[in-house]
């Protein structure tokens, strides 16, 4: 993460969910972190200050984050569409991979050499993996639908790892209701 340039309102904020407390630091073009169920409250929001220093806690900046991330980790179907979120130039290679991640449905999967021609790359599975692995929005930027071909699970650099990306994807497998 960049450190927070003075000048922009930033805002972060911490909540509990079903699966434990997560939270999320937003600008003025959208979200720009996410920090998944795996820390306590106080770590997350150490975390958050660090990457976003001289950022507010606000909770009103995240009403509907707030609410379709506990519809989700109380395993209701939820589409974060409607959220803004701060990525990197749709002409760069990360900020391809990344958008074409987001349009991964829920409860669907898709591998990384599938995401690579969607961008118009298809040699390039492994800088797709690399570059989902530095993705700041997980959940919204649903890295964790990424799977390998031979449909293992493959990685998952959120804090709570690959075992946390299993249990998220058993979740959406569920089904889910429509919330």
């Amino acid at each position: 993460m960049s450190p927070a340039n003075a000048s922009e309102n930033l805002y972060y904020a911490v909540w509990a969910t079903a699966w434990g407390p997560m939270g999320a630091a937003v600008g003025p073009a959208g979200l720009r972190e996410i920090v998944l169920p795996h820390y306590q409250f106080d770590q997350i929001e150490e975390l958050l200050l660090w990457h976003h220093s001289g950022s507010t806690r606000d909770e009103a900046h995240f009403e509907a984050f707030i609410r379709l991330s506990r519809d989700y980790f109380n395993g209701r179907r939820v589409d974060f569409d409607s959220l803004a979120c701060d990525l990197p130039p749709e002409g760069t290679f990360k900020g391809k991979v990344l958008r074409a991640c987001r349009s991964i449905a829920y409860g669907l999967t898709c591998n990384y050499g599938r995401l690579a021609e969607q961008i118009a790359r298809p040699d390039s599975a492994r800088a797709v993996a690399t570059a989902l692995a530095k993705n700041p929005l997980p959940l919204v930027v649903p890295c964790h639908r990424v799977i390998y071909a031979d449909g293992r699970a493959g990685g998952f650099s959120a804090p709570g790892g690959v075992e946390l990306k299993k249990r998220m994807l058993q979740l959406e497998r569920r089904g889910g209701q429509r919330s």
